[in-house]
């Protein structure tokens, strides 16, 4: 979010289209908070407050970036990310705050937190990456190798494996890590590398079952704190923060057996 409450997107964006539906494209837009919020699995369109690209101008490069409030505005997402850790975190309150304002559960000022500065929009979209996918152990396992440059410095971050039925509407599965222990730290420029090994990760369609890894997502982690076989606490937007993706569903050519 930004400063004013509304959400700074850069991903799909909603539309209406020439039929009177609905279609979806990649953009970056600021979108308001009051946007119609449809059913899980509907689509509206997004109320756009203004479309960028990216060359920023410098009343959006020198936004400061925020958390979402709690609990989440505008979201239909019928999932609790960490059930056994945090069974109430959908029902609990607090504000936004500016990214390097975060609360951190039991910090003191002598522990030395290490963002001490607002991130800006600029500073957001700097982020590159580079994933090599290997299927290895005679097809029964996949590696995923992340080169990563241009994040926060000095961070906390995860990365979740969005799968195949993650979002499907009739009974969505619930997004899990990319791996167990599913954190890295940045170095002081921003980069890191985040090696990985998965159990059978691309299963045949046709397999009963078959829960595919269709995308993948480096998360900034506002609190810097790991959940395990979750990625957070409350979701994306307040406490994982979605800083790369792929525009669209991969990884089409990979099969792996269990």
């Amino acid at each position: 979010m930004d400063e004013n409450g509304n959400f700074i997107v850069i991903g799909a964006i909603n539309h209406p289209n020439s039929a009177g539906g609905y279609e979806t494209r990649w953009g970056r837009a600021i979108v308001s908070r009051n946007s119609a919020i449809p059913p899980f699995g509907g689509m509206a369109p997004y109320d756009i407050v203004e479309s960028f690209d990216d060359d920023l101008p410098e009343h959006l490069a020198s936004k400061v970036l925020h958390t979402l409030p709690l609990p989440l505005p505008c979201t239909n997402y019928p999932m609790l990310f960490a059930p056994e850790q945090y069974p109430g975190a959908n029902s609990e309150s607090r504000p936004s705050y500016a990214f390097h304002k975060v609360p951190i559960p039991d910090l003191k000022p002598e522990h030395g937190r290490q963002l001490q500065k607002p991130v800006t929009l600029a500073d957001w979209m700097r982020a590159r990456g580079l994933l090599t996918v290997e299927i290895i152990d005679n097809g029964r396992a996949g590696r995923f190798t992340f080169l990563l440059e241009g994040l926060i410095p000095c961070s906390l971050y995860t990365i979740m494996s969005l799968r195949q039925h993650d979002l499907n509407p009739i009974g969505p599965t619930r997004p899990g890590p990319l791996g167990v222990p599913n954190v890295f730290v940045t170095d002081q420029q921003g980069s890191a590398k985040y090696d990985v090994i998965l159990p059978n990760p691309f299963p045949s369609p046709d397999t009963s079952g078959a829960n595919r890894i269709v995308n993948v997502v480096v998360l900034w982690m506002s609190e810097q704190m790991s959940h395990g076989g979750a990625i957070g606490r409350y979701g994306l937007g307040g406490d994982i923060h979605a800083q790369l993706k792929f525009r669209k569903p991969m990884f089409d050519e990979f099969i792996t057996n269990a």
